[in-house]
Order: C-alpha cells, then structure tokens, then sequence
C-alpha cells in the first residue's frame, strides 16, 4: 500500500489509494451537500474570468483592423472580469500608448 523509498527517503502511495479517498470524497460531498456561500463565489468568480476573457477576445477580433491586439492571460482576463468595459478600456489605453 504505502511504499517508502529507501534511498531518497520519500513516501509513494498507490494510485488506487488516492483515487478512492477522491471517490469517497465526492460521495460525501454529495451525501451531505456541499457548503453553498464557497460554491457561490466560486461559480461568481468564474463567470465573471470567462465574460473577461470573452471580452478580450472580442476586442482582438475588432481591434485587429487597428493593430490592437491584448494577451489574454489570467492577469488580463481577471482585471477585465472584475472590472468590466472600463477595465477592457483601461488595459487598451495601457496597449497603445503605454506598450
């Protein structure tokens, strides 16, 4: 079950270990429901990183034409996701004349 390597000192554990106490985590996620305020803030803030990254890549798309083009990392679609058209327009004003 639980291996411990000898020579370099560390512990392996079998993959059929982990992946039960991963099942066993979900049945009792499900069985006993899970917290709703975390899960509310997770699904809020991903909605919100994927209109951010929607949103960045319309305005690659239009702003092609001009030679406007902005990365879309995590950084990006994050300030554009919390912050909206002002925070697309923001990070455009930083593209063209800062960049």
């Amino acid at each position: 079950m639980i291996e411990k390597d000898k020579q370099k000192g560390e512990v392996a554990v079998e993959p059929v270990i982990v992946i039960s106490g991963l099942v066993i985590a979900i049945v009792l996620i499900l069985v006993l429901g899970a917290p709703i305020k975390p899960m509310k803030w997770v699904g809020l803030a991903s909605m919100k990183l994927l209109i951010g990254v929607l949103l960045l890549f319309f305005a690659n798309v239009f702003g092609a034409s001009i030679g406007l083009h902005i990365p879309i990392n995590l950084f990006t679609a994050v300030i554009t996701g919390l912050l909206g058209v002002p925070g697309l327009l923001s990070l455009t004003a930083l593209q063209l004349w800062v960049l």
